[in-house]
């Protein structure tokens, strides 16, 4: 019951994110609302592979999130331009 409660929540929580990612006045933005729905989609395959008892999801959302990370990142980079 907790997992189906926390997928409902994670799944709310991707509308306005997702409103953010389109309609967002600044890239930085845009930028922010793609990281938080990459990570709310994260949640949600981690929690669907724990309902499931699958272990490839798991695979799955390490990969995501790490890609998620790197892409965070360099887009940071690319807003900045570079400046550290």
């Amino acid at each position: 019951m907790a997992i189906i409660v926390g997928m409902i929540i994670l799944g709310i929580t991707c509308i306005p994110a997702a409103y953010r990612m389109l309609i967002g006045p600044t890239a930085a933005d845009r930028a922010a609302a793609a990281d938080l729905l990459l990570v709310a989609v994260v949640g949600l395959l981690a929690l669907l592979g724990f309902q499931n008892g699958s272990n490839y999801i798991f695979d799955i959302v390490l990969v995501a999130a790490l890609v998620g990370f790197i892409s965070a990142i360099s887009l940071a980079r690319a807003l900045t331009g570079g400046i550290r």
